[in-house]
């Protein structure tokens, strides 16, 4: 049998699925499954109304109040409008829950909270508190 590369990528994803296993923190139980929705449903599930800022047919965007802060909900038409929206916003800071066409950006505390509803995995964009000018 010769090896291919989809054969060797779906071994190495098996392993990499296999190791991940090993030795998993008690902190990834606690996620919940990862939401899908619209902007609204997504919003809904935190009970937040959302204040639509941007509603075209690739990206909607909302800034939503809560009483522990404010955070702004966008959702997008494809995956990879979502990454480059996620790359470019990560220069300028800040903290990142991202699911499947959908991302919250807010504070490092309101992102985990919304976590505990909404799932997905955190990111962080860049830190420039080092810099200087």
């Amino acid at each position: 049998m010769r090896l291919t590369r989809p054969m060797l990528a779906m071994a190495g994803a098996a392993a990499a699925l296999a190791l991940a296993g090993c030795g998993a923190d008690t902190k990834a139980a606690t996620v919940p499954t990862e939401a899908s929705g619209s902007l609204e449903s997504l919003a809904a599930k935190v009970k937040c109304t959302p204040d639509i800022q941007t509603d075209a047919d690739e990206l909607r965007q909302a800034i939503c109040k809560m009483s522990y802060g404010k955070f702004v909900l966008a959702t997008f038409a494809t995956d990879r409008g979502q990454r480059e929206w996620i790359n470019d916003a990560k220069d300028y800071g800040g903290f990142y829950l991202v699911g499947r066409k959908w991302v919250a950006v807010g504070t490092d505390a309101i992102v985990k909270k919304l976590q505990t509803t909404l799932g997905g995995n955190e990111e962080i964009g860049t830190d420039h508190s080092k810099h200087t000018s």
